[in-house]
């Protein structure tokens, strides 16, 4: 397929709002069409308190784990020193970059990440941790208010003391007038959706769902399964295929490998 008509796709970023823009600006050097459309919205905890008291203890723990870069960025806000010494481990390279930005030195700090990059998740990250050596220890989950429970069942399996604590929480936008028109918009295209997440992926097609006639909602999701996707890891290209999706493609984790998968999605 041509570079021109590959050009003239529209690209839909989905990741919430204040992760998107530095995407949008380097897809825009590419010289491609960006369109900003979050599915999950991020926001501050209304309560600190259980978080503060967690952050103010962290010399107790023998590993902090961060599900993303989000709870990455909330911790740090909160934290007047962060102890050096303290493994970290994080799932997939925008968290790596996020770690670096709050200027985390992985020559000091031993930071655990899957090796695995076409599939960063819990399973991942547990196959590189030393579980024997967190035995009877203890290990802090950062989060949002809800999430999978694998890692910490995993952990407190291995004998672990595992705290959970949140600290952000996420929430799927408003389905407005306004936000239905631009989706309509985008369905009526062939458009090039990067989806970073399995929970938005659900949201997204709930939404072109809707409320109205059966027969109605099943036309506008069967036009969003004919989109192209391009996911970062294997769990979300298997929540895309159960969805129903056919043109699916994973690209492994972080930006540049995303940027790559769209440059030649369509060759």
């Amino acid at each position: 397929m041509s570079d021109k008509f590959s050009i003239a796709r529209i690209v839909v970023v989905t990741r919430p709002l204040a992760q998107a823009r530095i995407l949008q600006s380097r897809l825009q050097t590419m010289g491609r069409q960006v369109e900003l459309f979050p599915l999950l919205e991020i926001h501050p905890l209304t309560n600190h308190d259980a978080l503060d008291l967690v952050l103010a203890s962290l010399e107790r723990f023998a590993l902090v784990v961060f599900v993303s870069p989000n709870a990455i960025a909330a911790a740090f806000a909160r934290c007047k020193q962060w102890p050096a010494h303290v493994p970290l481990a994080v799932m997939g390279a925008g968290s790596l970059i996020a770690l670096a930005e709050q200027g985390v030195d992985r020559a000091i700090t031993p930071v655990f990440s899957p090796k695995n990059l076409m599939r960063t998740d819990s399973q991942t990250l547990l196959e590189v941790l030393d579980l024997s050596a967190l035995h009877g220890r203890d290990v802090l989950i950062v989060r949002g208010e809800s999430g999978r429970e694998l890692l910490g069942d995993a952990l407190r399996a291995a004998g672990a003391i595992v705290t959970q604590i949140a600290s952000y929480r996420r929430s799927a936008p408003i389905a407005d007038p306004d936000t239905l028109q631009r989706l309509n918009h985008l369905l009526a295209n062939d458009c090039d959706w990067l989806i970073t997440s399995s929970e938005a992926l659900q949201i997204l097609v709930e939404m072109v769902r809707g409320d109205g006639p059966e027969q109605e909602a099943h036309g506008r999701v069967a036009r969003l399964q004919q989109q192209t996707l391009i996911v970062p890891h294997a769990r979300i290209a298997e929540t895309a295929e159960s969805l129903g999706f056919m043109k699916v493609i994973q690209s492994g984790s972080g930006d540049d490998r995303m940027l790559t998968a769209l440059q030649f999605a369509h060759e």
